[in-house]
């Protein structure tokens, strides 16, 4: 262990021992880490907190499976003065999006079907799709299937309905993922609305995750939840991942801020918490919530190839394939990829692969670097650089 002060040691133990059922700690130095350059992070961070501009974050470094950094700053609740914690659970939106892609890829893996194969075999309501001209103006029908692929790339030709186009409000209309509604609801009205364009014409972000996840329930014959709860959550110990929040862990669930013109925030209305039927929806592409270090084991578990503590949920190849460029150079099967065709405009690795959420948390795992990044916190319609800031303050850091 290369030599620190006993303070220093002692701050960063105290820092990460409540860090909890995450990865073991190290000392960064014994991994090719400078603790002094680590320091820019909370420096960098501290600086929005101060300024009004975000209500708090959570960072944490990981490198070859062992934590070099982990940092709380600011408020999960800023009107009644509660601290960000280890412990704080966030509204992870999006970054459900490669949970749901692992889970498409474990049954993938198990022989239930190949990535050509068309939704419609297992969803009947796919079979005959109608699709949008270019202009919109005229509908016709689809001359190409979609395929699970399609799907776990964003190529089906869904969308979110957030546009202008005569498809995003009829998606409005329909109101896609309606709360107390079922994954079953959901696919019965996107059959009825067509394709914003033919299925691998081009990359749309849509709701192609949320009918992964009912793809799961069908071919697993268990609902999407339970099969993530107990293939994937409790063999990889994230106790606190789920759809929703237990009323003895409500307190600990960080508020939903968003950005005014003045980059002040505003406390937005609670998002609605699943407890009961009339609000609960599955939404394998945005309905998750986690703490750091749930996320950060799954994250581990995909640097390992597919392992965690002696736990096994992909294959090797698998998660090559997960990360393999697919799409337009950039875009693999539920994350984007760095491509030396795609290269980075920051601080980065070619092969690095990550996703973010709509609350502006963000996380990425570099395997060239054995690293993983995880930045947690909840400010909606954000425009500040921080995700960047955060990944360049990290790989300034690396000595070796």
């Amino acid at each position: 262990m290369k030599k620190l002060t006993c303070l220093s040691l002692l701050l960063f133990f105290s820092a990460t021992f409540a860090f909890g059922q995450g990865l073991p700690r190290t000392v960064p130095e014994d991994v090719g880490v400078s603790a002094k350059r680590l320091k820019r992070i909370r420096s960098l961070l501290q600086g929005y907190y101060n300024s009004g501009q975000v209500s708090g974050f959570l960072t944490v470094v990981a490198r070859r499976g062992k934590v070099v950094y982990f940092e709380t700053i600011g408020m999960r609740d800023v009107e009644n003065s509660k601290p960000i914690e280890p412990d704080t659970i966030f509204h992870i939106y999006s970054m459900s999006k490669p949970i749901t892609s692992v889970a498409v890829m474990m049954l993938y893996e198990e022989g239930h079907f190949q990535l050509t194969t068309p939704v419609s075999e297992f969803i009947p309501e796919f079979e005959n799709m109608k699709v949008y001209n270019d202009d919109q103006t005229e509908i016709l029908d689809a001359k190409r299937k979609i395929t699970i692929k399609h799907l776990l790339m964003h190529t089906a030709g869904l969308t979110y309905g957030w546009g202008n186009k005569p498809v995003d409000a009829r998606y409005r209309e329909a109101k896609i993922r309606e709360p107390g509604s079922t994954l079953a609801d959901m696919v019965k009205k996107l059959g009825d609305i067509p394709l914003v364009h033919e299925p691998d014409e081009k990359w749309t972000y849509s709701v192609s995750t949320d009918v992964l996840g009912y793809l799961v329930e069908v071919v697993s014959g268990m609902p999407f939840e339970e099969f993530l709860q107990t293939r994937l959550f409790e063999p990889l110990g994230m106790i606190d991942t789920g759809f929703s929040v237990p009323l003895e862990k409500r307190d600990r669930l960080a508020t939903l801020y968003r950005r005014t013109r003045e980059n002040g925030l505003r406390r937005t209305k609670r998002a609605a918490i699943p407890d009961d039927e009339f609000t609960f929806f599955p939404s394998g592409g945005g309905g998750l919530v986690s703490t750091a270090a749930d996320y950060m084991r799954f994250s581990q578990m995909l640097l390992n190839g597919g392992e965690l503590d002696g736990v096994r949920i992909l294959g090797k190849k698998t998660v090559e394939l997960m990360r393999y460029p697919h799409h337009d150079n950039w875009f693999g099967l539920g994350f984007s990829v760095v491509t030396r065709k795609n290269p980075p405009n920051t601080l980065d690795s070619v092969g690095n692969f990550s996703w973010g959420g709509a609350a502006a948390t963000t996380f990425w795992i570099d395997p060239q670097e054995e690293l993983v990044g995880l930045l947690m916190t909840q400010l909606l319609n954000n425009r500040y650089p921080f995700q960047q800031q955060f990944k360049v303050l990290t790989y300034q850091a690396l000595t070796e």
